[in-house]
């Protein structure tokens, strides 16, 4: 946002450069936001994170003895 809106902008009051920013903003999300889509589901990227932790602990237990 800095780079594409503020950085060269000349603002004399606070309430201007908010303005900006509210403007950069509105538009971002109107014309160059992408929806995310999920390509797992819930329950997948759940499991996949407890195997992850569960590694992890090993991993540490295993450093600790």
């Amino acid at each position: 946002m800095e780079r594409r809106s503020i950085h060269r902008g000349v603002f004399s009051s606070f309430k201007e450069l908010r303005g900006e920013i509210r403007r950069y903003i509105k538009n971002h999300n109107q014309e160059l936001a992408k929806p995310f889509k999920w390509t797992k589901s819930a329950t997948a990227i759940i499991v996949s994170v407890e195997r992850a932790r569960q590694q992890l602990n090993d991993i540490t237990n295993r450093t600790r003895h």
